[in-house]
């Protein structure tokens, strides 16, 4: 079992749900791409987050020191990404958080989206309602499909919003995974709670 994390954005809330799935599927984590707050990585925010003690947290490929797009990012610290230097990590049981949306660009030829298809996992999208999200979640989708890249399906983050919901998974006809409430203290024990939702994923 290997998930990439995706969101149909920035600031969706991929690694509260990247720390929710490692816990509720007792799984390591990776994050490909750190672009700045280094000394606050996701990596870090993840291993504060759960409770799952044998969770294996492998190293970032690139740590990019500037919180900008890594293909503006990593030319400021004299680095060019380049998708052979990925190498999926060796573990049965793994999410992956990606950096932004799938279009995200890592250089002047690659994607996220590339990066998927080098890796060749599934991918779970993380959706939040806001104005302009029932259009970015359907992109995202029909990026994915267009891509032959197969989608384990959806969660929604946040509160219950029915007419863009039914929409959605009407449109996409994706499976919904499940939701994450909001979760007002993040710390060890909500992470827990929260995961149970997830936990026969």
């Amino acid at each position: 079992m290997k998930y990439f994390i995706s969101g149909i954005g920035t600031d969706i809330g991929k690694t509260v749900a990247s720390a929710i799935l490692v816990q509720a599927l007792k799984s390591d984590y990776w994050k490909p791409i750190q672009s700045g707050d280094l000394d606050n990585s996701d990596s870090y925010k993840v291993k504060e987050l759960i409770s799952h003690s044998d969770c294996h947290f492998y190293k970032e490929t690139y740590r990019l020191n500037q919180p900008l797009s890594p293909h503006a990012s990593a030319p400021l610290d004299g680095i060019e990404i380049e998708l052979k230097k990925f190498e999926l990590p060796n573990s049965q049981n793994l999410i992956i958080e990606g950096a932004g949306g799938l279009l995200v660009p890592l250089n002047q030829k690659d994607t996220i989206l590339d990066l998927i298809i080098e890796l060749g996992v599934e991918v779970i999208i993380i959706s939040k309602h806001y104005l302009g999200s029932i259009n970015h979640t359907l992109m995202t989708v029909d990026c994915l499909k267009n891509s032959n890249i197969p989608i384990k399906g959806i969660i929604f983050n946040g509160e219950e919003n029915k007419a863009t919901e039914s929409i959605i998974l009407s449109k996409t006809k994706v499976p919904f995974l499940g939701r994450i409430e909001h979760i007002e203290n993040l710390n060890k024990e909500s992470i827990k709670k929260a995961s149970l939702v997830f936990k026969d994923l």
